[in-house]
This record gives C-alpha cells, sequence and structure tokens, in this order.
C-alpha cells in the first residue's frame, strides 16, 4: 500500500494503520466526503480483484459496484443520522462474480467532532449461504447436484476435508465441477471468512505468472513502478485455489514446492520472506503421473499436492444425476431471465439422454442455458437446442421413447467420437447463438453462459473472427 496517504479535512493518515488493516479479516474501505477511495485493506483487495493502488482516488461505487449505490447508497443517512449503518448486499468484483455481502458504513470525526471521511467494512457472505443452501436437501450442496453414489461420497467427504488445512489435488475431466468442489471445500472450512483466490496457471506467461503468485519489490523488472503483493500473500487466511496445476512451468513448480514446505513467500527481486498461513487446493484434467515419467512435472510436487486425492467422475457415469442437473438448469435459467418454460418434451430428452456430453456438466448448463434463452414457449423442444445436438440425433435415426429414463450406455468408440467432435460442435453452438444474437456478441455470450472475453477468446481459436 501507498504511505503517507491524506484524506481532506483529516490530515496524514497515521504512519503504519495500512498494515494494521491488513491484518483484519474482513474488508475495510476509507474514503473521504467527495466519496472517492483513499485506501483498501488486503482482504478487500482479494474481495473485488482491484489492488490498494488501482482503487485509490476512485469513487466508492466503481470499487463495489454494489447494488445498493445509486439511490440506494446508506452513507447518505449515515451522514444525516450520524450514526453507523449495516446493510446486506451484493457487490460485483473484478471477475464480475458477484458476491453476498454485510456493509457496515460509519463516519470518521476529526477532534471537534465534524465529519471528515468515511469507512465502511465489507464481510464476504458467501460461506453462510453456501452453508444454507447445504442443508436445504441431501443431493443440493451450495451448487453442487447429484443423488449418483459417485457424487453421494464426494457430498459426504467434502466437510470432512474441510475441516483439515492439507493440501487437495481435485482431479476430473475439463466441465465435472473442479471448481465447484474447491470452493465447497473452503466455505465448509474454518476458513471461510477469508479470501478464497483462484489462479488459473496455464492463463498466464511465465514471467507475469511468478508476479501474480509470490508478488515482485518495486524496480525487480522492467515495469514493476511498485510493490505488488501478490496472490498468496492476499489469500491469507484463506484459500489459494491453483486450477490448470498441469501447466505451471517447471521452474514456479520448484518455487510452489518451496513455498508448501515452509509456507513463506519471497517476492521477486526480494531476499525478505512473508509468512503467509494459507491453505492450497489444485485442480487439473491432466494425468499428472503420466506427466512426472515425461519429466513434465515434478514428483516431490505430486506427492506434495497429493495429500489428499477428488477425483470428480464425467457426467457419462453419474447415471440419474443427468436428469436432475437437467431440470436444475431449467429452473435456475427459466427463473433468472423471467420465463414459464416447465419443461423438456420426450424428444428433448431423449436427445439429451442419448449425448456423450464430452464437456461435461458445464456442456449440459449451457446448452440448456441457450435453450431457455432461445424458447418462446413452456415447453424446450428439438429446434431450440443447439443444431449439432439433434442434427447427428436424426442422423443416427434414433427413436423417441416414451420415458425419460437413462438413456443407452455409450460404448468407449462412441464416447470417444463425440470428443473428437466437440471443437466443431462448440464452433457450430457459437455460431448459432451469434444467428439467434443478429451479430450481438455480448447477447450471444449470454446464451451460451460466457463472459463477453471468453466468447472472444473461443470466436477467435474457431477462426470465426481474425
Amino acid at each position: 500500500m501507498q504511505r503517507g496517504l491524506h484524506v481532506k479535512g483529516l490530515g496524514k493518515l497515521p504512519l503504519g494503520l495500512e498494515q494494521i488493516l491488513d491484518e483484519v479479516p474482513v474488508g475495510i474501505m476509507v474514503f473521504g466526503q467527495d466519496r472517492r477511495v483513499v485506501l483498501i485493506n488486503r482482504a478487500l483487495e482479494a474481495m473485488t480483484g482491484f489492488l490498494a493502488h488501482e482503487a485509490s482516488g476512485i469513487p466508492c461505487h466503481y470499487l463495489l459496484r454494489s447494488n445498493l449505490c445509486g439511490h440506494g447508497c446508506q452513507l447518505r443517512e449515515v451522514r444525516a443520522r450520524g450514526r453507523q449503518l449495516c446493510a446486506e448486499a451484493n457487490i460485483v468484483n473484478k471477475n464480475r462474480q458477484k458476491i453476498p455481502i454485510r456493509l457496515t458504513s460509519a463516519q470518521i470525526l476529526d477532534e471537534d467532532g465534524e465529519p471528515v471521511a468515511f469507512i465502511e467494512s465489507v464481510e464476504d457472505l458467501r460461506s453462510q449461504e453456501a452453508a444454507i443452501e447445504g442443508s436445504v436437501a441431501s443431493f443440493v450442496s451450495g451448487k453442487l447436484v447429484g443423488v449418483s453414489h459417485e457424487m453421494q461420497r464426494i457430498l459426504k467427504i467434502i466437510p470432512v476435508i474441510a475441516q483439515t488445512d492439507s493440501s487437495v489435488l481435485i482431479t476430473g475431466q475439463t466441465g465435472t465441477g473442479k471448481d465447484v468442489v474447491a470452493e465447497a471445500i473452503h466455505h465448509a472450512s474454518g476458513r471461510a471468512k477469508g479470501p478464497f483466490i483462484k489462479i488459473n496457471c496455464g492463463a498466464l506467461p511465465e514471467a507475469l505468472l511468478e508476479s501474480e503468485l509470490f508478488g515482485h519489490q518495486k524496480g525487480a523488472f522492467t515495469g514493476a513502478i511498485e510493490n505488488k503483493p501478490g496472490r498468496f500473500r492476499l489469500a491469507h487466511n484463506g484459500t489459494v485455489y491453483l486450477t490448470e496445476i498441469g501447466d505451471l512451468p517447471l521452474n514456479l513448480q520448484v518455487k510452489l514446492l518451496s513455498f508448501l514446505d515452509d509456507k513463506v513467500v519471497y517476492p521477486l527481486g526480494s531476499t525478505k520472506g512473508h509468512q503467509v498461513d494459507v491453505r492450497v487446493v489444485a485442480a487439473t484434467h491432466r494425468n499428472l503421473e503420466e506427466m512426472v515419467r515425461e519429466g513434465r512435472f515434478r514428483e516431490d510436487l505430486l506427492f506434495r499436492l497429493n495429500v489428499i486425492r477428488l477425483h470428480l467422475p464425467p457426467l457419462v457415469h453419474r447415471g440419474e444425476d443427468l436428469k436432475m442437473l437437467k431440470d436444475h438448469f431449467l429452473q435456475t435459467y427459466s427463473s433468472r431471465f423471467g420465463k414459464r418454460i416447465q419443461t423438456f418434451s420426450e424428444e428433448a430428452k431423449h436427445i439429451f439422454h442419448s449425448y456423450g456430453f464430452p464437456g461435461n456438466v458445464r456442456e449440459l448448463r449451457n446448452i440448456v442455458e441457450y435453450a431457455v434463452n432461445v424458447c418462446e414457449g413452456n415447453q424446450i423442444q428439438r429446434e431450440h437446442l443447439p443444431a449439432y445436438l439433434w442434427e447427428n440425433h436424426l442422423h443416427r435415426g434414433e427413436h423417441t421413447p416414451a420415458d425419460d429414463g437413462p438413456g443407452p450406455v455409450r460404448t468407449r468408440t462412441e464416447h470417444h467420437r463425440s470428443e473428437i467432435s466437440w471443437a466443431d460442435a462448440e464452433r457450430q453452438m457459437i455460431m448459432d447463438a451469434m444467428v439467434k444474437s443478429q451479430g450481438r456478441k455480448s447477447d450471444a455470450a449470454r446464451m451460451l453462459g460466457y463472459c463477453r472475453s471468453t466468447l472472444w477468446r473461443k470466436m477467435k481459436r474457431h477462426g470465426i473472427i481474425e
């Protein structure tokens, strides 16, 4: 954080105040009478995704993006009544995630008792919501849905795993729900009120990834104009989730192994270490044992991460979960989009149950969201599904069953063919969405369940745009 900060009318803030606030596990923000941010602590950095230097000087509503901002802003009432107020609300962080919070606002007074600034605490309520959702029914735990034997085993073991601080390795195909399980472990643990920091090890180039993970000192490299704490330090008292751990470069694997042994972070360009208390959860769709044999992944790091392993089954092995998930997503998106769609036609049901879902739960969710978007009636018909689903169905000449029972068991060869054609299927699904949205990328992204940047990246990968 910056030092020697001033608040208009209050003067220079006490030296060391920033360090003190950094140790508070709840998000803290101080801003002036003009409602421009003066400082935020590390917990709020982790929650919002904004670093302190990025937040400094911007209006508070740009930082929080809360549903209380604007007409519902409680600062007016705080100023009028001269006392603190507390309310529950939602904020939208830098990654466009909606986070439920408890916001407490109060004034800072000068020596004469005159208000000169505001201070707000921002408490993350996701752990409480997950606990409430998890108690609703035995087959629902937060965002995890399933009654199959495999999923019941995972749902039962998550609370047990959550009570330890051991490293966890989650494996499974793309789209099986590894991110959801990682969050469930965090929210069921004693670290639930601390930050949950997700880091995609394959999303950044090696040079940037090291700085993102471990931070850097000012002047450590060209462009390092100030100190950066890094994600591990931001996650102090919480959980670091390393997704796509198989993509971590070998030299960073060594540094991660060293961190796991002593829990000390050494920023780039610094010889001074910082003790950090975090739990590490890692995930991958790759075969790490095979990567070890090929020399692409360190065996000692695999042993260190693989203290507890959870393997998530592909959707085709989850039996009756397909119908439950399909209905769950239908209800979710019908409610979200203000539609009254009640069910799927018999033909649509059979198409679902005869498809292999190489993209697993994520693909199923995107297909249902797409169908709900384009359906104008109260029942999802064949034509409301992405074309690649029902065209393949018609080409195979399959008959429509009379019930909604499990579909035929797919052979390994059939499933392999589905995986090979997934790239073409995804491209067709994007093209269908673009046609339905009349070329509006934001609407197409919403239909597919992507953010706009993800849609742009996939369109470029499939050659739809240059």
